[in-house]
């Protein structure tokens, strides 16, 4: 269901604290909604609160720093939400982390650690906040963050993609189990964001410090969007309901080459490999 005013509408928002997520709560904020906040950094958390109660718009009713991974951390926290109000207006799942790296050099904590945050994180929050909004038959809307490596077959993407092509999955599903109760869904898939990832990002087997890595992080960046702009496309979904959402017209056109030309996109991804594999440190 599309909600076109947040104003006074409640706002459930993982991974508030940085990137993304802080550029969706300051927003929201912005528009009057009353906000429920969470992320892994206390202090980053603590720092944005601060600052959208001194902006005077919007309202934080409730913040917590915890691990979207820990069912029981995302079951109490629903708990204390839930004594407040009977469901949440908006879910929007956007914490994350990026683990990369070639197959060989993985080991199974990076494989476990990119799926138990990007998937398993995700649908804690659902499991626990998804529920209540059916039964409130108020409708509402859910926002899921996946990628454009949930869309595409990206070098040296294989935990990552794992995780962002399942939430991609559940996304789908929802979308049309979740349409009889007026519960909206979006699934965004942001191309190159510039936000903290972009410092913090694991590539297992790779120098990082190489002038060829050095490089490709520097045309990211260039690359990039900043945050704002990906929030903004994010609210105008959820205010008119739209599905699939892109952060940035590389990525929609991309989406558009890949079901209409399937060979040149296959030789693309391939070109793409060939160039990530010269940045590997080899020894």
């Amino acid at each position: 269901m599309p909600i076109a005013n947040l104003a006074d509408k409640t706002c459930l928002i993982t991974g508030a604290a940085s990137g993304i997520g802080r550029a969706v709560a300051l927003a929201a904020a912005q528009r009057g909604a009353v906000l429920y906040l969470t992320d892994r950094s206390e202090a980053a958390l603590g720092a944005l609160v601060e600052t959208i109660r001194a902006s005077g718009r919007g309202r934080v009713a409730l913040h917590q720093a915890f691990d979207i991974t820990d069912l029981a951390a995302v079951r109490a926290f629903a708990d204390a939400v839930h004594t407040q109000t009977d469901a949440v207006d908006v879910v929007m799942n956007i914490a994350g982390i990026a683990i990369w790296g070639p197959v060989e050099k993985l080991e199974h904590r990076h494989w476990q650690r990119a799926i138990d945050v990007n998937l398993m994180g995700p649908i804690h929050v659902i499991e626990c906040f998804v529920p209540n909004m059916v039964r409130a038959r108020r409708g509402g809307h859910l926002v899921n963050v996946s990628s454009a490596a949930g869309l595409f077959g990206l070098p040296w993407h294989g935990p990552y993609s794992a995780s962002k092509f399942g939430l991609r999955g559940i996304s789908e599903v929802l979308r049309f189990d979740l349409a009889r109760h007026r519960i909206g869904v979006s699934l965004v898939c942001p191309g190159a964001v510039n936000t903290g990832l972009v410092n913090t990002v694991e590539v297992v087997g790779v120098d990082m410090d190489t002038p060829e890595a050095r490089k490709l992080k520097g045309l990211f960046v260039k690359h990039a969007v900043p945050p704002e702009r990906a929030a903004e496309a994010i609210l105008r979904a959820v205010a008119t309901g739209r599905y699939l959402v892109f952060t940035s017209p590389d990525i929609r056109l991309g989406y558009w080459f890949q079901r209409k030309f399937a060979w040149p996109y296959e030789w693309v991804m391939r070109l793409m490999n060939d160039q990530f594999q010269r940045v590997m440190k080899r020894p």
